[in-house]
């Protein structure tokens, strides 16, 4: 739209000489090796979505749903603590079922409860994001 008609296109701001700006700069997409740019919020660039439909869809939609809860909640009680503190000797109570391989979707491996690890919520954050982070393409 045209400045002179009051309206601003969505996430710019119009400078003193009347250019629009974007309100944020572009972030790098966040595929491997990816030099685009993409828009503040948005993790992957077009060509990069397809490749990440896990982390587009819900929770629920991923599979943890009300059985997920019921079936982690069960683990939890008869494995009451972090597989990974306890390895340094340290007792933490478990407060999330790890897929110690992700799933990646794969429902067979999602339910596969030798797949599962109790762990604390930093020792499943910090596995998240050093371990976990580096995905598996498939092409």
């Amino acid at each position: 739209m045209d400045k002179a008609e009051g309206i601003k296109p969505s996430g710019y701001f119009y400078t003193e000489n009347g250019a629009n700006m974007p309100l944020k700069p572009k972030v790098p997409c966040e595929h491997p090796d990816c030099p685009e740019l993409v828009p503040v919020g948005q993790k992957y660039c077009d060509k990069h979505k397809p490749l990440h439909h896990e982390e587009q869809r819900s929770a629920s939609d991923r599979g943890y749903n009300s059985k997920w809860r019921r079936e982690s909640k069960k683990f939890l009680e008869i494995h009451p603590l972090c597989v990974r503190c306890l390895e340094k000797g340290i007792a933490t109570p478990a407060t999330v079922v790890d897929h110690i391989i992700p799933h990646r979707g794969d429902q067979e491996l999602f339910w596969d409860r030798s797949n599962w690890q109790p762990l604390c919520k930093k020792c499943h954050d910090r596995k998240t994001m050093t371990e976990d982070k580096e995905v598996k393409y498939s092409y």
